[in-house]
């Protein structure tokens, strides 16, 4: 008897790819959180602790200039073993600021005159004078800088991370054996869209557990169950749509797409409601339109995740010309020049 498999929803799909993906760079997040590309976490489960509390340094920099400083550099421990094996007077002879020495070496006489640096007379180096048979000094070949299109952005601390710390949305968690789920403490149905969508569409941007969990698998419910709440909402989604794709990281980028697909297909006249706003939405499509892995002759294992940044652009401006009206064409093709249109082809 064949035994029913529950569809795997988005949101569980992110965590079981950042399970595997611990395996491969363990501290990915947490160097991100370093270098300020991530938002900090709380210090503890009930918050950060008071400001007059004495924190341990956890910056790795700190740790290996400390251990640098401990070991000493090739350098100095080199010249300590010269400084212990010479001769009495040599003590700091080796060292550039040392004083100078006075003694001599291997039965040499040395003199404390010859240890000082001897100036040059005027015009005796070839410095200020110039020769036509002396070679060309050959001028630096400096790069052009990079605009930096393709890098990522930080990612700012989110209203939904906010309103969660504090208690205010009616979720919770379902831990099951297979995916998580969420609990609505109050029906979905009953819920002010105005209210909550935004904020759950600000949460898109976060990529750390729970709340980059919670805001993607309730966004999805709250857009199955919406109906006609949904159309009156979508000026006010603008803005969180996009602060999230102006962080320019794919991951957060492949979600939000995946969000915008099922907007637009979650009730009637929504894809005409964004027509007004592709001038906001739709530069950072034309930038990541192209932005397709070269394989060759490989075989991608993971097209069913549907990670793919240059396909789901396509598919997401196919859904916005099908179901944004007579107009959804040529704004798309003010923005996206480079765009073909999949209805009159």
């Amino acid at each position: 008897m064949a035994t029913f498999q529950p569809k795997i929803s988005n949101a569980a799909q992110l965590v079981h790819n950042d399970e595997f993906m611990r395996i491969v760079s363990p501290d990915r997040k947490k160097v991100d959180q370093w270098t300020g590309m991530l938002p900090k976490a709380k210090e503890s489960p009930f918050g950060d602790f008071p400001k007059e509390f004495v924190r341990p340094k956890r910056d790795p920099r700190s740790a290996t200039m400390q251990l640098t400083a401990a070991l000493g550099t090739p350098r100095t421990s080199r010249t300590s073993r010269m400084e212990a094996t010479a001769p009495d007077g040599f003590v700091g002879a080796f060292s550039a600021r040392g004083p100078p020495a006075t003694g001599g070496l291997r039965g040499q006489a040395f003199d404390d005159t010859a240890s000082e640096r001897s100036w040059r007379e005027k015009k005796t180096g070839t410095g200020g004078q110039s020769y036509s048979t002396s070679p060309r000094k050959q001028r630096p070949v400096i790069d052009p800088p990079k605009a930096g299109a393709f890098q990522r952005r930080p990612v700012e601390a989110s209203e939904f991370r906010r309103f969660y710390d504090r208690g205010d949305l009616p979720i919770q968690i379902q831990h099951n054996a297979t995916q998580n789920r969420i609990v609505w403490k109050v029906e979905i149905e009953k819920l002010d869209y105005h209210h909550y969508l935004p904020i759950f569409f600000d949460g898109l941007r976060e990529k750390e557990d729970p709340y980059r969990f919670l805001a993607v698998e309730g966004v999805h419910n709250m857009l199955e169950k919406g109906g006609s709440k949904i159309l009156p909402v979508v000026p006010q989604l603008i803005i969180p749509i996009k602060k999230a794709l102006n962080t320019r990281d794919p991951e957060v980028m492949v979600i939000t797409l995946k969000v915008l697909q099922a907007l637009v297909l979650s009730a009637e006249m929504v894809g005409e409601a964004l027509v007004p706003y592709y001038r906001q939405l739709l530069p950072v499509f034309n930038i990541f339109r192209s932005h397709t892995p070269n394989i060759g002759d490989e075989i991608d294992y993971g097209q069913r995740k549907r990670r793919n940044l240059g396909e789901l652009i396509d598919e997401t401006l196919e859904i916005f010309e099908v179901h944004g009206g007579e107009d959804a064409f040529i704004n798309i093709k003010y923005m996206i020049p480079t765009y073909e249109s999949r209805v009159f082809a």
